[in-house]
C-alpha cells in the first residue's frame, strides 16, 4: 500500500467518524427539542433532596446537587486510591511467589489468580459485602487486639473506623485487580534472563532479597505499562460498588438523575469525571515509567 493511499484511507476514515458524531448529535438535539427539555445545568444548583451514607466533606440533604457529586466524586477517589495501594502490594506478593523455589507458595498463588480471575467481580462484592461483613456479629470481635476490630456495622483499623460497605468494595476491588497485577509482575519477572537470578542464588544471597535489589529493578519497564492497564480497570470497575450501597460517584449521580429527569447532562458529568480521573492516574503511571526508564539508562 504506496503513501497516497493510506492517507485517503485516513481521510476516509476521519469522514466516517465526524459523519457518525453529526448524526448522533443531530438525534440528540431533536430528542431534547420534542421533549422540551433542552440541555441545561441550573439543575445543579438546586437542593439535593437526599442524603449520603458516607462523606468525607460535611453534607445535609439541603446542600446542592454539585455538592452531592462532589461528595460521590471524592467516594470513589478514596475507595479506588485505597484499592490500588492495597491491590499493587497483593499482586507484588503474590506474583513474586509464583516465582518462588518454595513449590507451597507458588501453588497458593496460582490457585489464588486463577480462582480469583475465573469469578465475576460483581459476584465476588456481593459474597464480601453480604456474606464475609454482614455475616459478622454484631458485637465487635478483634482478632489482633487493638488494631483491628471487626463487626457487621463497621471496620475499625488502628483507630480509623470503616463502613461495611467500603470494606466490601476496598476487598473486592483489591483482590479482584490483585491477581491481575500478580500475573502482570509474573510476566514482568519471567523477562528477566535466568542469569540474573542464577547470580544472587550463587551469591548466597537471599531469594526475597534478590527479588527485590536486582530482579525486580529489572522487570519494571515490562511491568508498568501494563500496571497502568490494571489500575485504569479498577477505576472503572468501581462503579460496581452500587451493587452493595456505597455511595460512590456513579451511584450519587444515578440518584441526581431519578431526581431531576436530567439523563444526559447526569451521564455527561459522569463520562467527564471519570475521564478526568482516568487522565490522573495514566499520566502520574506515565510520569513512574519515564522515572524507572531514565533511571536504568542512566545505570
Amino acid at each position: 500500500m504506496t503513501r497516497r493511499q493510506r492517507w485517503w484511507i485516513q481521510v476516509l476514515l476521519l469522514a466516517a467518524v465526524l459523519t457518525l458524531a453529526g448524526i448522533l448529535i443531530n438525534n440528540l438535539t431533536v430528542n431534547l427539542i420534542r421533549t422540551g427539555l433542552g440541555l441545561s445545568f441550573r439543575w445543579l444548583t438546586r437542593p439535593a433532596g437526599f442524603a449520603i451514607s458516607e462523606h468525607l466533606l460535611p453534607f445535609q440533604p439541603g446542600d446542592s446537587m454539585a455538592w452531592a457529586l462532589l461528595m460521590g466524586w471524592l467516594n470513589s477517589l478514596r475507595v479506588i486510591a485505597c484499592s490500588i495501594v492495597l491491590a499493587t502490594v497483593l499482586g507484588v506478593v503474590a506474583g513474586a511467589a509464583s516465582r518462588s523455589d518454595n513449590p507451597l507458595l507458588s501453588a497458593l498463588a496460582g490457585l489464588y489468580v486463577g480462582l480469583i480471575r475465573q469469578t465475576p467481580l460483581l459476584l465476588q462484592l456481593l459474597f464480601w459485602y453480604f456474606v464475609a461483613f454482614l455475616g459478622l456479629p454484631s458485637e465487635p470481635l478483634a482478632p489482633l487486639g487493638a488494631l483491628i476490630r471487626v463487626s457487621n456495622q463497621a471496620i475499625s483499623v488502628m483507630g480509623l473506623n470503616l463502613s461495611v460497605e467500603f470494606a466490601a468494595v476496598l476487598v473486592g476491588l483489591s483482590v479482584f485487580t490483585g491477581a491481575s497485577i500478580a500475573e502482570v509482575v509474573r510476566g514482568g519477572l519471567d523477562a528477566v534472563p535466568r542469569g540474573q537470578w542464577e547470580a544472587f542464588r550463587s551469591l548466597g544471597i537471599a531469594e526475597g532479597l534478590g527479588l527485590k535489589r536486582v530482579v525486580l529493578p529489572q522487570a519494571l519497564p515490562a511491568i508498568l505499562p501494563a500496571l497502568s492497564s490494571q489500575y485504569l480497570n479498577l477505576a472503572k470497575n468501581s462503579t460496581l460498588s452500587i451493587a452493595v450501597g456505597y455511595a460512590d460517584l456513579y451511584a450519587v449521580s444515578d440518584t441526581a438523575i431519578t431526581q431531576t429527569g436530567r439523563a444526559i447532562e447526569g451521564f455527561l458529568l459522569l463520562l467527564l469525571s471519570f475521564l478526568l480521573l482516568n487522565l490522573l492516574i495514566n499520566g502520574g503511571m506515565q510520569i513512574l515509567n519515564h522515572s524507572v526508564l531514565n533511571k536504568g539508562q542512566r545505570i
